[in-house]
């Protein structure tokens, strides 16, 4: 059947149409007829992306690259460098104590790129994949565009996910589970023995665990955040997703990475061969580069990380006072109960009309109606500094509601 124009109306919906509008291209809608003055200027608490540069010398790396090396502006290997794949497995091996191998690794254009890819090695339309709520939208997102179920699996007040409830939601159509920490959107840090309880649920149930740690380098403890590659089987299980973005300010570069067993980077590799062709070049020369070079200036930036949680929490109790609750922090991210009967969204738009204020509302992280969602929001402090936190803290305070 054919509508006037001559478009079929008998098909399915195309993949966008099944998901939501970007949330931060949404949010960021809402600032559209408002103006800031110098005084009074927009915090933007929206997008958890540094909007500093990499450090001078990486830039200066990258200039050297883009002028000298001509493979910088042409097609790589499909699975990354080879100098870059055998560099992130001796650091991940470093860091966590266990000891992964160039062969288990691919590097991609993200880790959304990275989470997208694995699923296309996981699961089709149909199966299903449990999130722990609140999610990182992303990850519904493309669940969503792909046909393949979202099973929540909501959190406790203490914003960690249950195995044993996850137990209870597998079906013969559950493909993965996944798990985010430090979690975006709430920041909890999953505790190792919370990440080995899944892994033991996985792995006992054929299933993948997905653990995306795109916030490894802004834990709250310095060393291993889980031991999850001592085992010498980990890739029968565990497909781990990181990103050099936030570590070494390479946002735009697009360069992630995934840790997996190499007949999976097998299948992975069809998806990036077909999506991207392959990263960047310049963007992992950078990498590989940083890798070797910056840990102590990255060290810097984890205890800069530090500092603004710590005005986070400095703030709580004046928050606290006008019914405000700092629910989580981690990461980049706080997760903050709103005083409000309306829900979250309403009251983010109205924090960017009237107090000059952008956060995400907790329901673009939880499904619809959600009761956590509607009560929360998260407030991304990539680029507010201890001041500009407390600035923040006040104009909630003052804040008086829809």
């Amino acid at each position: 059947m054919s509508s006037p124009s001559g478009a079929r109306t008998d098909v399915a919906l195309a993949p966008t149409a099944r998901t939501f509008r970007s949330p931060v291209v949404e949010a960021k809608g809402w600032l559209a007829g408002l103006s800031f003055t110098p005084d009074r200027p927009l915090i933007d608490a929206g997008q958890a992306a540094p909007s500093d540069p990499p450090p001078e010398a990486l830039r200066r790396v990258i200039a050297e690259a883009a002028l000298r090396d001509d493979s910088a502006h042409q097609y790589g290997a499909v699975l990354g460098l080879g100098p870059l794949r055998e560099e992130l497995a001796a650091n991940i091996s470093a860091t966590y104590g266990g000891r992964v191998s160039a062969a288990q690794l691919a590097i991609t254009s993200g880790a959304n790129h990275a989470f997208c890819a694995t699923l296309a090695s996981l699961a089709g339309p149909g199966d299903e994949v449990i999130l722990p709520t609140p999610w990182y939208f992303n990850h519904k997102m493309w669940l969503d565009m792909a046909q393949i179920g979202t099973v929540p699996l909501p959190c406790g007040t203490d914003l960690l996910p249950d195995p044993e409830q996850a137990a209870a939601l597998i079906t013969e159509r559950t493909r993965a589970i996944v798990l985010v920490t430090p979690n975006n959107p709430t920041g909890a840090e999953y505790p190792p023995e919370t990440l080995a309880a899944f892994r033991d649920l996985a792995r006992a149930r054929g299933l993948a665990l997905i653990v995306d740690e795109t916030y490894r380098d802004f834990t709250a403890t310095p060393g291993a955040p889980h031991g999850l590659f001592e085992d010498p089987d980990w890739d029968d299980t565990l497909i781990h997703i990181y990103s050099f973005s936030k570590s070494f300010r390479l946002m735009g570069h697009r360069v992630g990475a995934v840790a997996t067993s190499p007949a999976r980077l097998a299948e992975i590799e069809k998806f990036i061969d077909t999506v991207t062709i392959c990263p960047t070049p310049l963007g992992q020369m950078a990498a590989l580069w940083g890798l070797r070079n910056l840990a102590q200036w990255v060290a810097s930036q984890r205890d800069e990380v530090m500092t603004r949680q710590a005005a986070m929490r400095a703030a709580a109790p004046a928050l606290a006072g006008e019914g405000w609750r700092l629910a989580g922090l981690g990461g980049f991210f706080a997760w903050i109960e709103h005083p409000f009967a309306t829900d979250a969204t309403t009251v983010a738009q109205a924090l960017a009309r009237e107090a000059a204020v952008l956060a995400l509302p907790g329901t673009f992280f939880s499904p619809e109606g959600d009761a956590t969602g509607r009560a929360a929001l998260r407030v991304a402090f990539a680029n507010l500094d201890a001041p500009r936190i407390a600035q923040l803290a006040a104009r909630l305070c003052d804040f008086k509601g829809v």
